[in-house]
């Protein structure tokens, strides 16, 4: 449907190839790929500027800045607000963010929808035998008891506290022996799951496993592997 050519400088310019409707789904992880978009939209518009008819609908797997999803200090730009507004301008009749980080990403980008990650969360459940969900904070605990609901599964929440004034991970519940499926939306350096990992084996669960919906690992895998038993993303 379309090509894309990279120039010397770095530009990026899209050509449409057919008028049939636009359907792109991409990871947009990166300024770059939000760009690429930008370019094939803007192709296709000139294409489609007398067929009224065609539709067009942006899938985001992996969307840049969803953590940025408030103003965290006043000197702090919104980083969210400005990716979303980028991604309105391009005037998509439909967009959908798979397994958005908050509510906010759906307030912000218009016409948007949410891309259930169930399926790959129930993939995960039976590749490893049925294991005992685990929410890694007070953040996952809605989405994650949303999902061990539908699968029927045992759900334990564990959290962040302060004991003599040091940070201590808590597990609200018994693992000894039990087969354990960490599930979170993101994982940016990996740390957190590492040190729960540890926590959870410290209070004799058999094995830790880890689903994230947005796999980046932006500060190396090793480590995180080296205390998780499986990644699967």
């Amino acid at each position: 449907m379309f090509t894309l050519k990279q120039y010397a400088d770095g530009q990026w310019s899209a050509s449409i190839e057919d008028d049939s409707n636009l359907l792109l789904k991409i990871r947009a992880n990166s300024y770059e790929e939000l760009f690429k978009i930008a370019s094939i939209k803007e192709a296709w518009d000139y294409r489609q500027r007398s067929n009224a008819m065609r539709k067009s609908r942006l899938e985001l797997y992996c969307l840049i800045g969803q953590r940025s999803d408030r103003r965290f200090n006043e000197n702090q730009s919104f980083d969210l607000r400005i990716i979303s507004s980028f991604i309105n301008q391009m005037n998509f009749d439909e967009v959908a963010v798979f397994h958005p980080h908050s509510s906010v990403v759906l307030a912000l980008i218009h016409r948007s929808e949410s891309i259930d990650h169930f399926s790959y969360v129930k993939q995960t459940f039976d590749l490893c035998n049925k294991p005992l969900l685990i929410s890694p904070d007070a953040g996952a605990y809605k989405e994650t008891h949303r999902i061990s609901e539908k699968l029927g599964a045992d759900l334990i929440p564990a959290n962040k506290v302060r004991v003599d004034n040091e940070p201590k991970i808590v597990i609200q519940g018994d693992v000894n022996g039990k087969n354990c499926l960490i599930v979170d939306d993101i994982a940016d350096g990996g740390r957190t799951f590492m040190h729960l990992a540890k926590a959870l084996k410290n209070d004799g669960a058999q094995k830790v496993s880890l689903y994230v919906s947005h796999a980046q690992f932006n500060y190396g895998f090793d480590d995180l592997a080296e205390n998780i038993d499986l990644v699967f993303c």
